[in-house]
């Protein structure tokens, strides 16, 4: 008995953090089975937003039936079946989404779930990090992935909850919390921005002659461009576009402080945040990068 509670003291806790990233976060599937195929199972899981609601489906172990709807995902069918448009709070009220999950996954409760889980959201009225670890899953999830201006804010006893992304979006320091020794994060969104958009040419004016001679007088070979109004974005697209540069510079904030002992980094850059439709090619870019993370933390446990 002395030697297997030695044995059992030597074997650090492993801890997985998933971080925030809307339709990129179906690449976390594929780093789980990357590091299940190394022989790596955390004990405990963190998430949030999708991380949360991937981390939930694996925590409850439940992982292989999200993988299998995920990868027969169509966008005519997310957009028919799971969006409930709104103009209040939010494009998307949630409660079909809320009520997908409801009718195909159990929920027992956080506290019951085969493995150590919680999920980071945001208080709206105070900006504060709020912690949910324990009631119903579901909820928490829900709570998880609100994110501001597509997803209604969530009232959970007397706070209007919102995503956790906007607070922590890879939660390392979850993970510690809740006795983690080893901690092994995703982050989705580290190669979002720094990329410049090719701005177009716009044909000359009649004083354009005179006005080139004048710039390039004064700012050398530099000449003024302004984009057309028909290159604009979206408004979705200016608002996920705004909130993966908040994401970024808080998670490289957030990491510099609490860093991981693993970084988990996919090459996710080319999958939009409303890209639902393409978990074979974010599930794919996971098991590559997990595959290399498996071998840091088996360097680790050696």
């Amino acid at each position: 008995m002395e030697a297997t509670e030695g044995n059992m003291a030597s074997t650090p806790r492993i801890g997985l953090a998933l971080g925030s990233g809307a339709a990129r976060g179906w690449s976390h599937i594929g780093v789980i089975r990357a590091l299940e195929q190394a022989g790596i199972v955390p004990e405990v899981v963190c998430g949030t937003s999708i991380g949360a609601l991937v981390g939930a489906a694996y925590a409850a172990g439940r992982l292989t039936e999200l993988e299998t709807w995920v990868r027969g995902l169509t966008w005519p069918a997310i957009a028919k079946d799971l969006f409930d448009w709104h103009l209040i709070g939010g494009l998307i009220q949630g409660a079909k989404l809320v009520d997908f999950f409801r009718a195909r996954f159990d929920d027992p409760g956080i506290e019951h779930l085969p493995k150590k889980f919680a999920c980071v959201a945001t208080e709206l009225t105070t900006g504060r990090e709020v912690w949910l670890q324990e009631g119903s899953v579901v909820d928490a999830v829900r709570a998880s992935i609100a994110m501001p201006g597509l997803l209604t804010p969530i009232v959970r006893g007397d706070r209007l909850l919102v995503d956790g992304g906007l607070v922590n979006p890879v939660p390392v320091s979850l993970c510690r919390a809740l006795g983690a020794e080893i901690v092994i994060a995703v982050d989705l969104n580290w190669d979002l921005i720094g990329r410049r958009a090719k701005v177009p040419e716009l044909p000359p004016t009649v004083d354009a002659p005179m006005q080139s001679g004048l710039i390039d007088a004064v700012f050398g070979r530099f000449r003024e461009r302004t984009i057309s109004a028909s290159a604009l974005p979206s408004v979705l697209d200016v608002l996920t576009t705004s909130l993966n540069i908040m994401q970024v510079r808080i998670t490289q904030s957030r990491l510099a402080g609490e860093p991981a002992d693993v970084l988990v980094r996919p090459r996710l850059s080319g999958i939009a945040a409303m890209d639902f439709h393409r978990a074979a090619v974010a599930a794919a870019e996971g098991e590559r990068a997990g595959k290399q993370a498996a071998q840091m933390v088996n360097d680790l446990l050696a």
